[in-house]
């Protein structure tokens, strides 16, 4: 029964972009264009955590439960950053591999 809950809260948030005649290319663009925009922010967000961590570890002195807080800020940005740069790569490896760079996103044959 989640599961069909799941399913009707998916629909209903693309519900509005299928009433309004959009097509699959025209979401693809929208979606394109919003992870164009949050994926900067992520980086400079894991960037943010990495560097709190540094300056919280350099400042805390002696004391060792603000080193050990610190080196979780430290590691999880990087962590982060490291995903975030891994999958860019990898996404990189395929564009050049197949050659569909520079294009946009395709169309699909019964799109129109």
């Amino acid at each position: 029964m989640k599961h069909f809950k799941d399913l009707f809260v998916i629909s209903a948030l693309f519900l509005p972009m299928i009433a309004a005649g959009q097509t699959v290319f025209s979401i693809l663009t929208i979606f394109q264009a919003i992870f164009n925009q949050i994926i900067p922010i992520l980086m400079t967000l894991a960037t943010i955590v990495f560097l709190y961590g540094v300056i919280s570890y350099v400042t805390s002195g002696a004391d060792e439960e603000k080193r050990a807080d610190a080196k979780w800020y430290m590691i999880w940005g990087l962590i982060g950053l490291f995903a975030m740069v891994a999958v860019w790569g990898l996404v990189r490896v395929l564009v050049v591999t197949f050659g569909v760079g520079g294009q946009g996103i395709p169309i699909s044959p019964g799109a129109f």
